[in-house]
C-alpha cells in the first residue's frame, strides 16, 4: 500500500472516530438521566461542529496564509435525535460564493436511524397516532418535528417499500426446498395467499405472497409463477401443504405435475367437518378424526375416517360428504412412513398460521384499509418480521427419510401411470 493510500485511510478513520474533550459541561443533578445524556450529547455535538470549523478554516483569531474558506456566522438546522428531528444551531463556511458541508452535521442530519425507528415501533405495535409517545428525553425544552401521524406513517411507507420489493424478487435457486406451505389470510375486503418453504435443513423460509379478492386459481397462480420466475425448482418431488382450496391444488397439479404430492392440511379438514354437525357431536368426531390422523398404519387411519363417513351419512350427510372430500391426501404424511416428529410438523398448515399470526398482531392498529397495496404493505412486513423467529421445525433430522419417501411415491405413481 502506498504512503498516500495510508495517510488517506488514517485520515478518514480520524475522521469517524474523534475523542471529544469539553472544557466544562454543567448538567442539573436533579434532572433525569436521560435529560442529562440528551444535553451531553447536544454539548458534544456543538463542540465537534467547533472541531469541524477548526480544521477548515484554522483557529479563531490566528494570523495565517491566504485561504479560500471562512466562517459565515450561523444558521438553523435539524439532526436526528432519539427518533425524531431535532432544531439547533449549527456554524456556517463559505468558500467564495459556496458552502462548505461539515462532515459532522452531514452525519448526524442522515434521516436514515428515523425511519429504522418508525419502522421498529410500527413493528412492536405502536401506533402512528401514539407514536410521539413512545420517544425518550420529554424533558429539556428542544424544537422537534417528524412525529407526527402522517410523518410517521409517510416514513413506515418509505422503510417497507424497498424492502419488500427486495424480498418479492429474492431469488429462490440457491433454496433447497423439499416442502412448501400455502395458506390464504383475509385481511379487510382482501384475500392474501402466503407460501412458506422448508428446505433440506428443516430451516423455513416465507417465499412470498400475493393479493386478491377470493383464493382463486387466478391469484394462486400468479404467486407460483412468481415463485418460478425467482427460481424456485421444478425438477424434482416437493411436499404441498395446503388448506384444501381446490383453486390451490389445481394450480400445483398443473404446474408441478408428478413432481406434487399434496398433504391436505388435517386441522383445516378437522374444523370444515365439525362446521356440519351440531356441539354436542363435534367433539366426538373430532377425537375420532384425531385418533385417525394419529395412527402409524395408513390402512387403519383409512378405516377409521371411512367408518366414521358410515356412521354420519345418514343423520349428517354434509359432515359426511366433507370427510369424504380429499380423505385421501390427509393422510398422505401418514402414507409415506414419516417418523412422529416430523410428521406432526407437515399434517397442518400451522407454519403459516404462525406467520400469519405475527401478521396480525403487526397490523392490530390498522384501522382502514384503503388498497391492496396497503394490504401487501402490511402484511409482507408482517411475514418479513416473522422469517426474523423461525427456526427449524420438529424432526427435522429426518428430512432425508421425507426426500426418499417422496423419490419413491413419484417413481411409484409414474409407473401406474405407464
Amino acid at each position: 500500500m502506498s504512503d498516500n493510500n495510508r495517510e488517506r485511510k488514517t485520515s478518514q478513520a480520524n475522521r469517524d472516530q474523534r475523542a471529544i474533550t469539553l472544557p466544562e459541561l454543567m448538567v442539573d443533578v436533579r434532572a433525569d438521566l436521560l435529560d442529562v445524556g440528551i444535553k451531553a450529547g447536544l454539548a458534544v455535538m456543538a463542540q465537534m461542529f467547533v472541531e469541524d470549523v477548526e480544521a477548515i478554516c484554522g483557529q479563531r483569531y490566528e494570523h495565517q496564509k491566504p485561504r479560500k474558506e471562512s466562517r459565515w456566522g450561523t444558521t438553523g438546522g435539524e439532526v436526528v435525535l432519539g427518533g425524531k428531528k431535532v432544531s439547533i444551531k449549527r456554524p456556517r463556511v463559505r468558500s467564495g460564493t459556496h458552502e462548505v458541508a461539515l462532515s459532522t452535521y452531514e452525519h448526524f442530519k442522515d434521516s436514515d436511524p428515523l425511519t429504522k425507528r418508525v419502522l421498529e415501533q410500527v413493528l412492536i405495535g405502536v401506533s402512528a397516532r401514539r407514536y410521539h409517545r413512545s420517544l425518550e428525553g420529554g424533558g429539556i425544552d428542544l424544537e422537534f418535528r417528524g412525529v407526527s401521524k402522517s410523518a410517521v406513517s409517510r416514513r413506515f411507507v418509505m422503510a417497507t417499500a424497498e424492502r419488500i420489493a427486495e424480498w418479492m424478487a429474492r431469488p429462490l435457486d440457491g433454496l433447497d426446498i423439499v416442502a412448501l406451505f400455502m395458506d390464504g389470510i383475509r385481511v379487510g375486503d382482501h384475500m392474501v395467499v402466503a407460501a412458506i418453504g422448508v428446505d433440506s435443513d428443516g430451516r423455513k423460509h416465507a417465499l412470498g405472497i400475493w393479493e386478491g379478492a377470493t383464493e382463486n386459481s387466478a391469484v394462486c397462480q400468479a404467486l407460483v409463477d412468481n415463485l418460478l420466475s425467482r427460481g424456485l425448482r421444478v425438477d424434482k418431488p416437493m411436499l404441498f401443504v395446503i388448506d384444501g382450496a381446490k383453486a390451490l391444488t389445481k394450480v400445483i397439479r398443473q404446474t408441478f405435475g408428478k413432481n406434487a404430492v399434496i398433504q391436505r392440511c388435517q386441522r383445516h379438514k378437522m374444523e370444515n367437518v365439525k362446521s356440519h354437525l351440531p356441539k354436542g357431536l363435534q367433539m366426538l368426531v373430532s377425537l375420532e378424526m384425531r385418533r385417525a390422523y394419529q395412527s402409524d398404519d395408513v390402512n387403519k387411519a383409512r378405516g377409521i375416517l371411512k367408518g366414521l363417513i358410515c356412521r354420519l351419512e345418514d343423520a349428517h350427510p354434509g359432515a359426511a360428504a366433507s370427510l369424504r372430500e380429499g380423505l385421501e391426501e390427509t393422510l398422505t404424511v401418514i402414507e409415506l412412513g414419516l417418523p412422529k416428529a416430523l410428521r406432526r410438523s407437515l399434517q397442518t398448515t400451522n407454519i403459516v398460521e404462525s406467520g400469519m399470526s405475527i401478521v396480525r398482531h403487526v397490523t392490530r392498529n390498522v384501522k382502514r384499509w384503503r388498497s391492496g397495496k396497503m394490504v401487501l404493505r402490511w402484511t409482507a412486513t408482517g411475514f418479513m418480521e416473522a422469517e426474523k423467529r423461525f427456526r427449524r421445525i420438529n424432526g427435522y433430522q429426518e428430512i432425508p427419510r421425507l426426500v426418499a419417501a417422496l423419490k419413491r411415491k413419484r417413481d411409484l405413481d409414474k409407473s401406474k401411470a405407464a
